[in-house]
């Protein structure tokens, strides 16, 4: 698909357009609706509504140390509830504000609780149109999602935005330049969170998940996705390491088999990724089809409007892509 986006005159740069509405953006004020999902495997996560639209049910999936508070979440929540949809933002588990039960949480390929949510919204509501939209991490589980369960899948459409389609790359991407502080930001706070972890466990009577997160060793060391996935995600998830890792769940493998209705939309310039990521033609099934602005940044795209304010062009494209 062609070029389609216009950033406003002052915000072509890629790391303005990542990092200005993570800090400048205030978020809506929106009173939603907490629901818990008990899982089969003893754990839990929490889903945020928000609007009782008749025209769909949209499920809302951040990305990596994000959440339903995530900037990109709360005001795409509160844009589809303005044309009449209801949104569903999922916190993968341990990212609604407090620890889940396990020590391990969720990981670029769990595709579990996704599913979990997508079965119980289609069982309450066998009529309604069900959309997903996916950001970064949380678009490249969802997309594995879409090819895992192609065949099962009553979807109307999907849109998956700033993609790591080959993990490898995307984590050498961000040891270089001023991408480091991305990883640098990104890696701490995983790393607090497996401290907060450890405290919790302590406290709850969890003496054995408290123990395979000990088993990790001090990891105060690490500072590269590399080092992280393998030494962390790897183990605690169970896989032989992190090339293992990386393979098995790296999206651009499962795009060829997803039968959704999907719209990638990627921005060239991207702070986390290069263009070498980006699938080919030969890559995408005949449902997925691929947007890829020169401009954007990472989950950025912030667009000039008539006024010369900052519009959310992101958010007006999901919508358009719906209707």
């Amino acid at each position: 698909m062609p070029d389609t986006f216009i950033p406003a005159k002052w915000m072509s740069n890629p790391h303005i357009q990542t990092l200005w509405p993570f800090i400048f953006r205030r978020p809506p004020d929106l009173v939603r609706r907490r629901e818990r999902f008990n899982t089969p495997d003893n754990d839990f996560f929490d889903v945020d509504w928000y609007g009782n639209g008749q025209k769909g049910i949209v499920i809302l999936i951040h990305g990596l140390t994000g959440s339903s508070n995530s900037h990109y979440i709360l005001g795409l929540q509160q844009a589809l509830e303005r044309e009449g949809y209801t949104a569903a933002a999922l916190n993968f588990r341990a990212c609604s504000g407090e620890p889940n039960l396990k020590a391990g949480s969720y990981h670029a390929g769990f595709t579990n609780d996704i599913d979990q949510l997508y079965q119980t919204i289609r069982i309450k509501h066998p009529d309604s149109p069900i959309f997903t939209v996916g950001f970064s991490l949380g678009g490249n589980i969802m997309l594995k999602w879409l090819s895992e369960q192609a065949d099962e899948l009553e979807l109307s459409g999907s849109v998956a935005v700033s993609i790591p389609f080959k993990l490898a790359n995307c984590a050498d991407r961000v040891d270089k330049g001023m991408s480091r502080m991305y990883r640098y930001h990104l890696i701490n706070e995983m790393k607090k969170k497996l401290a907060g972890k450890i405290t919790f466990f302590d406290g709850n009577n969890l003496p054995d998940e408290a123990a395979k997160l000990r088993a990790l060793g001090d990891i105060s060391h690490i500072k590269s996705f590399w080092e992280f996935d393998n030494d962390v995600v790897a183990r605690l998830h169970g896989f032989d390491d992190v090339h293992d890792y990386y393979k098995k769940n790296s999206s651009i493998g499962f795009l060829k088999n997803i039968q959704t209705n999907t719209l990638l939309i990627q921005a060239i310039d991207d702070p986390f990724l290069t263009p070498s990521v980006l699938p080919s033609e030969s890559e995408l099934s005949e449902s997925t089809q691929l947007l890829a602005t020169k401009h954007g940044g990472h989950v950025g795209f912030l667009n000039k409007t008539s006024t010369n304010g900052v519009g959310y062009w992101l958010e007006e494209k999901i919508i358009n892509f719906m209707k």
